[in-house]
């Protein structure tokens, strides 16, 4: 939701933090858990908290 309220494709953020369009696509899904690296580096390019980023999913 974060990224959508940004206006931010998924490849977008792909490219701002290093990973692919399917691994952003993973995540939003549920499909896969980052690792603590990765979800801090979303957070941070969101703009936001991991707890925030990822408070839905737990």
């Amino acid at each position: 939701m974060r990224r959508k309220a940004l206006k931010m494709s998924q490849a977008e953020l792909g490219d701002l933090t290093k990973v692919t369009r399917q691994t952003i696509n993973a995540i939003e899904n549920a499909k896969y858990d980052p690792s603590l690296a990765l979800a801090f580096k979303l957070a941070r390019t969101l703009d936001t908290t991991v707890d925030d980023l990822f408070q839905d999913q737990a």
